[in-house]
């Protein structure tokens, strides 16, 4: 009941939002629902029955007017899979981002002293099914983790296609406020839990640089590409040899409409944070170990497509 309050406050924000009709606003967003759904039976080659949905959306607000630019986006997923021949339902997607960014003429054309915050977390609990196929203990909830960036910097806007913003100056901030997964120590040497925070506290803080490159543009008549970078160097790490160590954020969302209200969709996401510890295991499934890795996220789904603007 929670998650589902948290969603409507915020589509309630999201259409107050576009229910304006200010001229130097430009809004507009959209949805995709993909199904996905497979049937064995006698199948001498193994498998597992199962059914699968995820909702993608994505709603941006960008104002420019004399001198100042302000742009807003909201992503919002959501996708839960079958397992066990239908007995157990889990998540496959949960994404809540939240990204705004103020700018004001600086020189030139096409550069602007700006402001930008992100803010990140999920809907609801995750779980290790590995390690807790009952899935009792969550690793993950709403604000565990919870991430928000705040950068001061130059932003280069050559077109609505694409944009370059760096900042010497952008304070990351990771939120673990469950009390009982910030307590979870996964990273036994340096005592932190799986989110790079230390055990039993609630708040991680750190201070460095930043870059966002974002692109978006169409690839033809129906196709269109999404695409955004993030880099974090956090150089006033208390451990002199990690300051050298960037976090990655790579996002890619390729859009293919096949008619109207049907579209194919691929997601591809790189994810790198030495923060975050990840655990290893061994062919018999038993942890040998925990560190960083690099993370990727793969989704495909084609589906039932809305979009306005």
């Amino acid at each position: 009941m929670k998650n589902l309050f948290t969603l409507a406050v915020l589509m309630s924000i999201v259409t107050l939002s576009f229910g304006q009709s200010d001229t130097t606003w430009k809004k507009g967003g959209g949805a995709i629902l993909n199904f996905n759904q497979t049937s064995l039976t006698n199948w001498a080659a193994g498998g597992e029955s199962n059914l699968s949905s995820t909702i993608l959306t994505n709603f941006y607000a960008n104002y420019k007017l004399g001198k100042t630019t302000w742009d807003n986006t909201l992503n919002m997923n959501y996708g839960l899979i079958t397992a066990n021949n239908y007995s157990d339902i889990r998540k496959n997607e949960d994404r809540i981002e939240l990204n705004s960014k103020y700018g004001r003429y600086a020189f030139a054309d096409d550069f602007y002293y700006s402001g930008m915050l992100n803010f990140l977390t999920q809907f609801a609990d995750g779980f290790d099914y590995l390690t807790d196929p009952e899935a009792v203990m969550p690793i993950s909830k709403l604000l565990s983790p919870g991430y928000l960036t705040a950068a001061v910097g130059l932003d280069w806007k050559p077109s609505e296609k694409f944009s370059l913003f760096l900042s010497p100056a952008t304070g990351k901030f990771t939120f673990v406020m469950d009390d009982v997964i910030a307590s979870t120590v996964t990273d036994t040497v340096n005592n932190k839990n799986r989110y790079g925070v230390d055990a039993a506290e609630n708040l991680r803080a750190e201070f460095g640089a930043s870059m966002v490159a974002a692109l978006n543009t169409p690839l033809g008549k129906n196709t269109s590409l999404s695409s955004k970078l993030t880099l974090f160097n956090n150089y006033t790490d208390p451990i002199t040899e990690h300051r050298g160590n960037i976090d990655v954020d790579f996002q890619n969302n390729l859009n293919i409409k096949i008619s109207k209200y049907f579209a194919t969709t691929i997601f591809l996401q790189v994810l790198y944070d030495h923060d975050i510890a990840i655990a290893t295991y061994n062919d018999d499934d038993v942890q040998i170990g925990t560190g960083p890795k690099t993370q990727f996220k793969e989704v495909f789904g084609i589906g039932l497509s809305y979009s306005f603007q």
